[in-house]
C-alpha cells in the first residue's frame, strides 16, 4: 500500500455512480493548511470493465463496485420478456452478482459492493467484501465513510507491520551487541595472549625476515581488535549515562506534573 495516497478503484458502467462516490468522499483539512486540500483523500480510478478476475493482480487499496447494473438489466428483462425467460435471466443476473463478490473476495483486498435489492439487509459483511444497499440520499455518504475507515485501518496495519519489522531488527542487533559486550573480557584475554606472543616473536633474535613481518602483522591486527573492543566499552558507558539522564528527566517531568 502506498504511504502517500491510497488508490480506490470504482467499478461501474454508470458515470453518475463514480461522480456520487468522488463528490461525497469525506473531506478533512490538513492540520497546517488553510486550503481545501485533503491529506487523506485517495486517488480514484474508474474502470468500466472492472468485473474481471484480473483485479487479483491489480495495485489498489479498496474497490467500490456498482452491482446495480446487473439488477437494472434484470428489471428491464422482467418488463420486456415472458416469465420463463425472466426466470432464466434472473438466475444469470444473480450468478453474475455472486461472481462479482467472488472476484472481489479472491482479489484479497477490501471491497464495497453497492446493490439495489430492497429485500436484502442494509449491509452484510462477507470476509473482506462489504455489501451495502443503495438507499436513496445516503448511500454515497455511507460508502465514503466506510471506505475512508477501511483505508485508515489498512494504513494503520501497514505501519504496525513495518514497526514490527523494525523492532525485530533492532532486537536482533541488540542481542548481538549484548553478546559482544558479554564476551568482551574473554576476547580481550585472548587478544592479550596473541599480542604478547607476537611481541616476543618480534624481539626474538635470528628469525627470518618473513617470520618477523608476519609476527609484526599479527601484533598490529591484535592492537586494532583491542581498540575496537575498547570502543565498545566506551559506547556501553555512553549509553548507560544517556539512559540514566533520560530516567532523571522523565522522573522530573512526572514530579512537575503532579
Amino acid at each position: 500500500m502506498s504511504t502517500n495516497r491510497p488508490t480506490v478503484l470504482i467499478l461501474t458502467t454508470d458515470p453518475a455512480f463514480s461522480r456520487e462516490i468522488t463528490s461525497n468522499w469525506p473531506q478533512e483539512r490538513t492540520a497546517h493548511s488553510n486550503s481545501d486540500a485533503h491529506s487523506d483523500r485517495p486517488e480514484f480510478i474508474v474502470l468500466d470493465q472492472g468485473f474481471s478476475p484480473e483485479l487479483k493482480g491489480s495495485h489498489y487499496d479498496l474497490a467500490i463496485a456498482d452491482a446495480s447494473s446487473y439488477e437494472k438489466r434484470k428489471h428491464k428483462d422482467e418488463s420486456d420478456r415472458d416469465k420463463s425467460r425472466n426466470e432464466q435471466n434472473q438466475g444469470q443476473n444473480e450468478d453474475q452478482s455472486r461472481t462479482l463478490k467472488q472476484i472481489q473476495a479472491a482479489a484479497g483486498k477490501p471491497a464495497i459492493v453497492i446493490h439495489s435489492d430492497s429485500a436484502r439487509d442494509f449491509y452484510n459483511l462477507h470476509g473482506t467484501v462489504l455489501e451495502l444497499r443503495r438507499e436513496p440520499g445516503i448511500w454515497p455518504m455511507m460508502a465514503g465513510l466506510l471506505g475512508r475507515e477501511i483505508l485508515r485501518r489498512r494504513q494503520a496495519e501497514s505501519r504496525a507491520r513495518e514497526a514490527e519489522k523494525s523492532c525485530a531488527a533492532a532486537e536482533a542487533e541488540a542481542t548481538l551487541g549484548r553478546y559482544m559486550v558479554e564476551m568482551r573480557t574473554n576476547v580481550n584475554n585472548a587478544l592479550t595472549t596473541v599480542l604478547g606472543n607476537a611481541e616476543l616473536l618480534v624481539l626474538e633474535p635470528g628469525l627470518p625476515a618473513t617470520v618477523l613481518a608476519q609476527a609484526d602483522s599479527i601484533r598490529n591486527m591484535a592492537l586494532r581488535l583491542h581498540e575496537v573492543f575498547q570502543r565498545f566499552s566506551s559506547i556501553e558507558k555512553e549509553l548507560t549515562v544517556d539512559a540514566r539522564e533520560s530516567g532523571k528527566k522523565a522522573a522530573n517531568a512526572a514530579a512537575g506534573g503532579r
